[in-house]
């Protein structure tokens, strides 16, 4: 099951993610969390893990790799990932796309369409799981990156544009066929009842309330070591979509 987790900027993305990834990772999962936000540095260190070298420098760098991904047609397994380009920490592991490093290197496009074939070459196994972070706002919908998933995860936080945002993604994972999700995060009784009232309570999979000690982590840059009730929910949720596929492939 490859899930990709989306959402405004500064919604808890990365956050999620990580969480997430360790919940499933604790029911005895493989998971391989990709990184797939340009901007974002700091997903490996709230998963408490090495930062990986960039997967684009596999395929010769950023300059090259439309052609390279292009190129890329047959079906991958986990375990045909270089390890060079992977960290590792237990049952998760986590690849990075790339980053933008220089001013006036470029747009991120290129790491998408890697992003984009990699997720649609790669055949998992039953126990095996895929966490793909990324960057905010919709984009990586353009560069086809969703084709390759099977559902979508979006993180709401208190906010008008989050929510608008949220609605498009859920009209964009319709025509791409994804069944959509939406977790409502950092929110707090008033703001929970607000946010409730103006999404499609359907969709609603799980609500995190603001917890301050998930904020001091990531002020620190520490490992994200807490357990929540909505995560949970979440990984509930996905094993039961897991579940639905399994039955409908049979």
């Amino acid at each position: 099951m490859k899930v990709l987790v989306c959402g405004k900027g500064g919604c808890g993305k990365s956050t999620i993610a990580a969480l997430l990834s360790k919940e499933m990772a604790k029911r005895n999962n493989k998971v391989l969390v990709i990184d797939n936000d340009e901007s974002n540095i700091g997903l490996h260190h709230r998963l408490g893990m090495a930062k990986p070298k960039d997967f684009m420098n596999y395929f010769g760098g950023k300059k090259i790799l439309f052609k390279k991904a292009k190129e890329i047609t047959n079906k991958w397994k986990l375990k045909d990932l270089p390890k060079d380009y992977l960290s590792e920490k237990g049952n998760i592991w986590l690849l990075s796309m790339g980053k933008i490093y220089e001013f006036g290197e470029g747009c991120a496009c290129p790491i998408n369409a890697l992003s984009s074939k990699v997720l649609e070459v790669l055949d998992l196994e039953d126990n095996q799981f895929l966490i793909a972070d990324t960057d905010a706002g919709i984009e990586h919908f353009g560069r086809g990156v969703e084709k390759g998933v099977d559902l979508l995860v979006v993180i709401i936080y208190p906010s008008r544009d989050s929510i608008l945002l949220a609605e498009k993604i859920s009209k964009l994972g319709k025509q791409v066929g994804k069944p959509t999700y939406y977790v409502l995060n950092r929110v707090n009784r008033e703001t929970e009842k607000l946010l409730l009232d103006s999404v499609d309570k359907e969709k609603v999979i799980a609500i995190i309330h603001e917890n301050k000690d998930i904020f001091m982590s990531c002020l620190s840059g520490n490992e994200l070591t807490i357990s929540l009730d909505g995560i949970k929910e979440i990984a509930d949720r996905i094993e039961s979509e897991k579940r639905k596929a399994t039955v409908k492939s049979i």
